[in-house]
């Protein structure tokens, strides 16, 4: 049947790779926020209803969720739909019409795999006999801590569902890769907030009182360290700010300062007591200094765990459609993403997609940064790869 299946797939895929990129463009030109897609999810919905589907959307107000196949879904199948808070630099008449919000991290693509995988499975299934049945879900609220993930789950999207796939776009690997592992394939990441307060006073007489500029230097310097030394060498609890504030003249002491960070581990324990750690570090580095603390912290998403066998199902059916070389081994990263509050209620895989281009495209650009951009061609990849899987999963290639 793969052979069948291989073919059919290139046919698809030759009579609408066109629409696919168009609708791409549009996506990325387009760009909500979070618990904000409402354009984005009108634009899907009208398109899975042309062609008898019936999308359902979440009861949040944002995303959708769609069946595809005549019998109740046991696999499904994950796009997460919202962008980033930040411009879009890409020089291409599709760059974000939208300002401050872009689609700096795939999501756009993302979306359009999962898109074209189910009108794609939507022809196969009905086709043919003995049909089963997949899940088509749009999720929104990704880059939202804790994530939109769990607002699918309290929808129930997930009841009866037996195994989940899902793409991220990797601008490190080529297009035509696929990037594959087994266990933990991302890091858990939570949000903090660390708010300094003292009296205040004039920089002429420093020694009077809680130099706050200082403090908080110490502890956007030091606690970093602290908490990596507090916390297992394999496993570090690693900190990093992204905002350090405090004050706004040159001649006067703050009484408040704040810094922004995150926290982030490849192990699941360490995650566990990840708030803990952070406190007693925290504690550490600033007493004596005379300086009062609040942390406010927002717990976020533990790491992506993959299931061996439900790996397994995704690197056959890649291998099979796109070729052995295709799938290459991929290391655990530091990113966060909501994908694994799924893997904690059924097995499933979480797969890197190629998108760089090796031969014509520029130096090879991270993801969140203002130029990110990917080669399209990537998105029958992905199609190919997400309806394989699905299939493979269900018993039906």
């Amino acid at each position: 049947m793969t052979r069948e299946l291989s073919g059919a797939l290139e046919g698809w895929l030759d009579a609408h790779f066109d629409e696919l990129v168009a609708l791409r463009r549009h996506l990325h030109a387009q760009p909500e926020l979070a618990f904000e897609e409402h354009r984005t999810t009108e634009y899907l919905i009208e398109r899975l209803s042309v062609t008898g589907l019936e999308p359902r959307v979440l009861s949040c107000g944002t995303g959708l969720v769609c069946d595809v196949g005549e019998q109740p879904p046991r696999v499904a199948l994950r796009a997460d739909i919202d962008a980033l808070a930040m411009d879009d630099e890409v020089d291409a008449p599709y760059c974000s019409q939208v300002p401050g919000v872009a689609h700096a991290c795939g999501h756009d693509v993302h979306t359009t795999v999962v898109l074209g995988a189910g009108l794609f499975l939507h022809k196969w299934l009905i086709a043919q006999t003995g049909r089963g049945g997949v899940r088509l879900i749009f999720q929104p609220a990704e880059e939202k801590v804790p994530g939109g993930a769990l607002a699918v789950l309290g929808d129930g999207a997930l009841d009866e569902i037996s195994a989940i796939y899902g793409l991220h776009c990797d601008p490190k690997l080529p297009v035509g890769q696929v990037g594959v592992r087994a266990g933990a394939i991302t890091s858990a990441a939570d949000m903090f907030e660390i708010v300094l307060t003292g009296p205040g006073g004039h920089t002429a007489r420093p020694e009077r009182t809680v130099d706050l500029v200082s403090v908080i230097s110490r502890v956007a310097v030091d606690l970093p360290a602290v908490v990596r030394n507090g916390t297992p060498p394999e496993h570090p609890l690693e900190v990093v700010f992204g905002a350090v504030q405090a004050g706004k003249a040159s001649n006067v002491i703050p009484t408040h300062a704040l810094l922004r960070g995150t926290a982030r581990t490849t192990d699941r324990a360490v995650w566990d007591r990840a708030q803990t750690a952070l406190r007693e570090a925290l504690a550490q580095v600033i007493a004596d200094s005379g300086a009062e603390s609040e942390v406010r912290y927002t717990v976020g998403i533990p790491p992506v765990v993959n299931d061996a066998g439900a790996t397994a199902v995704l690197a056959e059916a890649a291998a099979e459609l796109l070729g052995s070389a295709a799938v290459v081994p991929t290391a655990q990263s530091a990113g966060g993403d909501d994908f694994a509050w799924y893997l904690d209620r059924v097995a499933g895989s979480y797969a890197r997609l190629g998108v760089h281009d090796p031969v014509n495209g520029d130096a090879m650009l991270d993801l969140h940064a203002g130029h990110f951009d990917v080669d399209e061609r990537a998105i029958a990849v992905g199609i190919r790869v997400l309806a394989g899987a699905a299939l493979r999963s269900i018993g039906k290639n």
